[in-house]
């Protein structure tokens, strides 16, 4: 596989620089990709940068990622309008080894091949450098009029500069640069890859090397993804898409990708899934011919969502979703675990009950009327249930004298009413 071809057709490619594609293409190179370890979970914005590695080692090469653990003691300013909090050593090692875990089910890391991922972090070769080993044998070589040309520094003292740059991020650049030339002299790492925004301090590892080791490495920068509607990739009303199934349920995860757009969904189904070409074209035009099937959507989003859960989280996530929006039964309703129930329920009109109250069982007109007002009389409550408009946990109820247990609680914890075909409540015993 040509591994820039490959991209080129998934639009994952922003810059390259020149002789890299013939690089590529006399002998297994090493690149890598810095991760931010600021939090303990990747989210689906780090996912194009996986996702460049995982076909990197597709195509016969050597992924390398790179925790950012003294960088992240820094901060980037690309992009940024301030800097980032500073983390501890021991948050960082934990966030490190969770990370790891959740790019083994993209990067194979390991087996025995020569192209085998690695894990490396820069704190482990950072924290004994001297600030005055760093100035002599790194500072030297780049000027500060180099360094003032880079966009992301100019944005930040320019106009749309609102706290300034400290020295710290300005010397990040630097600091990124010399985490290049320590992979290229002790991993032969040739390539660099990341997001546009990186450009700059990529191309300042790749002069590093050039002055210190008069070698050669290039840099590779993919598009920064955004919506079709110009709004932000991966933000959701509850901020960000998470991969760990604690932060953003398996359930939250699929809804995501089923929901983007048809344009976001022909895009997205070429940079996050492995389906090859002829596979994205035969989606698209099953689109076109039958666009409210949504076929790209529902293909994008079990291929993302096997590929950072399981199988069986996905079938859930099907199983869920038609709780809502299509038929379901009681049983499937049981099936649910407690964090998905609220995922699929969220922001449905909730009220408590006692749960002792529940012990001799109390009638359904009790319940929705007196102790919840649910509903606002009697009256309105027999007529609904007359006109079977009226389910408990997603079976209609025709009798108006029905006793409520502890045994119809869903979870030990939920009542699911639904009036008519939309209106849902959620009582909690407490």
């Amino acid at each position: 596989m040509n591994f820039v071809k490959e991209l080129t057709w998934r639009g994952m490619i922003h810059d390259i620089t020149p002789g890299a594609e013939e690089q590529l293409q006399k002998e297994m190179t090493s690149a890598y990709v810095g991760i931010d370890p600021t939090a303990d979970s990747l989210h689906i914005g780090h996912l194009v940068s996986v996702m460049m590695l995982k076909h990197f080692q597709l195509a016969g090469h050597k992924p390398i990622v790179l925790v950012g653990g003294a960088t992240g003691m820094i901060g980037d300013p690309s992009g940024k309008s301030s800097e980032r909090n500073l983390l501890d050593e021991q948050t960082l090692r934990h966030n490190e080894a969770c990370l790891k875990k959740q790019l083994a089910k993209f990067l194979d890391f390991e087996s025995d091949a020569d192209n085998a991922a690695e894990l490396v972090n820069n704190y482990d070769w950072m924290k004994d450098f001297s600030f005055l080993e760093f100035i002599r044998d790194i500072g030297k070589h780049i000027t500060v009029n180099y360094m003032m040309a880079k966009d992301s520094v100019k944005k930040r003292l320019g106009e749309e500069a609102k706290t300034g740059l400290s020295f710290t991020e300005f010397t990040y650049q630097l600091v990124q640069g010399t985490d290049f030339l320590h992979l290229y002299r002790e991993k032969n790492c040739k390539l660099q890859m990341g997001g546009s925004d990186q450009w700059g301090n990529i191309t300042t590892g790749t002069e590093l090397i050039r002055r210190k080791e008069g070698g050669e490495a290039f840099a590779l920068t993919c598009p920064l993804i955004t919506k079709a509607d110009g709004g932000k990739f991966g933000k959701t009303e509850s901020g960000n898409v998470w991969l760990d199934p604690k932060l953003t349920t398996p359930y939250k995860f699929y809804q995501f990708w089923l929901n983007v757009s048809d344009d976001d969904a022909e895009k997205y189904i070429k940079i996050f899934t492995s389906l090859s070409n002829d596979e994205v074209a035969a989606l698209a035009k099953e689109q076109e011919a039958a666009p409210h099937l949504r076929p790209l959507q529902k293909r994008l989003a079990e291929e993302v969502t096997c590929m950072v859960h399981d199988e069986e989280d996905y079938e859930r996530a099907v199983e869920a979703s038609q709780i809502l929006f299509g038929k379901a039964t009681t049983e499937s309703l049981e099936k649910l675990d407690k964090e998905t129930f609220l995922s699929v329920f969220e922001g449905v009109p909730t009220y408590e009950i006692e749960r002792a109250k529940l012990d001799c069982g109390m009638s359904i007109v009790e319940l929705l009327v007196t102790e919840t007002t649910a509903f606002p009389s009697k009256g309105e409550l027999r007529r609904t249930i007359k006109g079977n408009g009226l389910s408990l946990n997603k079976a209609k109820l025709n009798d108006q004298d029905y006793l409520v247990t502890e045994a119809n609680l869903i979870n030990g914890s939920y009542l699911l009413i639904q009036k008519g075909k939309k209106n849902y409540i959620i009582i909690e015993a407490v």
